[in-house]
């Protein structure tokens, strides 16, 4: 097995592609150990001195180090982490996949929410997962779309750059009634 790295904007994260598909459909984000309960490689990964966050996409994993630890220093046992799940034959996720967080918005303004739904799942999730990252639609009022980063996109420096001035600005251009986008963070 050969796994690829890729660097992500956000310089404590690395991409890992292990070259097959690590989550059927979805993403999971597991931003401490703690949360990692029902992911085997989640918590094969934060076994690992340094590693602070890991996150799931379609066929990537991103680890999140801290800032005392070396790239060169972790990466071997991450890449070997992942390598020793793949080929134990052991799911990535134990029983049902994780839960997708209920969105809250006014009932009225369902087609609004249908519209910028629809712009992030075909045009901004597939260039911010490029990065190893997932932005996640959390809620919508009064003009102001809620939105989670999670992976590589969490904690990343240009992250609010990438709200302001990329996402922000497409949801105004196509949908007029969208005058801010705000983080959430959970």
């Amino acid at each position: 097995m050969f796994i690829q790295t890729e660097t992500t904007p956000n310089p404590a994260t690395l991409k890992f592609l292990p070259g097959q598909t690590v989550l059927e459909q979805g993403t999971a984000d597991f931003p401490d150990a703690d949360k990692a309960g029902k992911s085997p490689l989640a918590q094969r990964l934060f076994a690992i001195d340094g590693v602070t966050g890991v996150f799931f996409g379609h066929d990537f994993v991103t680890v999140t180090k801290d800032d005392a630890t070396q790239w060169d220093h972790v990466k071997p046992a991450i890449l070997g982490g992942i390598m020793e799940h793949f080929q134990s034959g052991a799911p990535v996720m134990e029983g049902e996949a994780q839960a997708q967080h209920e969105a809250n918005h006014d009932e009225a303004d369902s087609a609004i929410v249908g519209q910028i739904t629809e712009l992030l799942d075909t045009r901004v999730r597939p260039a911010v997962a490029q990065d190893g990252g997932d932005i996640t639609f959390h809620g919508f009022e009064r003009g102001v779309v809620y939105l989670q980063m999670k992976g590589a996109c969490a904690g990343c420096p240009s992250s609010t750059m990438t709200l302001k001035m990329g996402i922000e600005n497409l949801l105004r251009h196509y949908i007029p009634e969208v005058v801010e986008v705000r983080p959430v963070g959970l």
